[in-house]
């Protein structure tokens, strides 16, 4: 890949766009930090023309910084994925902008845990709407774009992001892992609805991957959802910089977190043309955990 920045008589030299993904469109929510950011980073320098979302607009815009600064083309779009006008304000802007889009990596989301039987309907929903309904929502709006002639198709494909909870349920995530287990059917379903028009579905089930969700609860990380602050992260988990022990990690084969370095490169394998034939599949990023 030859995409990378490099010095020719003492100046930098931009090799963007010349990537897995030149020229093509990708749309990323939950773009502001963690696997959105990476795989928005990446996305950029494989040659995308990449669209962020989030819901906060100053860690938005930073990252739209840190692309443009690297030469890399890029479209904000803040806003709240669950809002209802959320889906045609960014398809809209993503057209408006650059004429098609390729690419819908369905990363927006966070955790709200609580044990089943003292988890209210509120707190069930609000998941459901974030992780399943939103990313429905965003793909049925884009479907003019993806359901084309013969003669129009490019690479095309949707990614949504599930997680291992989704796959073998965890406690505390009844609505966590009911919401991962549905953007599964989800993905299989638009897999067979859109094969046809040579489109692509597949789903990223992530292990542990070092974000704000995975980080200890501790830290007092909280997000605003419809007036009401929820704790992120999980009680007494360790950063990739602080295991207690050399088997802090022993449950993971590769005895090591995942980065969002490393999950934006599965996502990234997943969108490209070395997974041209990859549709309807769940990829587990796990570091081997499940096998």
């Amino acid at each position: 890949m030859a995409n990378r920045l490099s010095q020719v008589s003492g100046h930098v030299t931009n090799t963007y766009g010349r990537g897995l993904l030149a020229g093509e469109v990708a749309i990323i929510t939950g773009a502001g930090q963690g696997i959105g950011r990476a795989t928005a980073l990446l996305f950029a320098k494989e040659g995308a023309k990449v669209v962020i979302s989030d819901i906060d607009a100053k860690r938005l815009e930073d990252v739209e910084q840190e692309i443009k600064a690297a030469g890399g083309q890029v479209l904000s779009v803040a806003g709240d994925v669950g809002a209802d006008s959320f889906p045609k304000l960014i398809v809209d802007a993503t057209v408006n902008k650059w004429g098609k889009i390729n690419h819908i990596i369905n990363n927006a989301g966070f955790t709200f845990d609580k044990m089943l039987h003292t988890t209210p309907d509120e707190t069930f929903d609000i998941i459901m709407k974030i992780h399943v309904r939103a990313p429905f929502r965003l793909i049925r709006q884009a479907a003019p774009y993806f359901r084309v002639k013969p003669d129009q198709r490019e690479n095309r494909s949707i990614i949504n992001v599930s997680s291992t909870s989704g796959l073998h349920g965890n406690v505390g995530q009844a609505n966590y892992a009911s919401a991962k287990a549905a953007v599964i059917g989800l993905t299989k379903t638009i897999a067979k609805e859109w094969g046809p028009f040579g489109v692509r579905a597949n789903t990223v089930a992530f292990g542990l991957i070092h974000t704000r969700l995975t980080a200890a609860k501790e830290a007092g990380v909280t997000i605003e959802i419809d007036g009401k602050k929820v704790a992120l992260g999980v009680p007494g988990a360790k950063g990739p910089t602080e295991a207690p022990s050399p088997d802090a990690y022993s449950f993971i084969p590769l005895r090591r977190g995942g980065t969002p370095e490393d999950a934006a490169g599965s996502v990234l394998f997943l969108c490209s043309p070395l997974a041209s034939y990859v549709s309807g599949h769940t990829l587990e990023v796990t570091g081997g955990v499940g096998i």
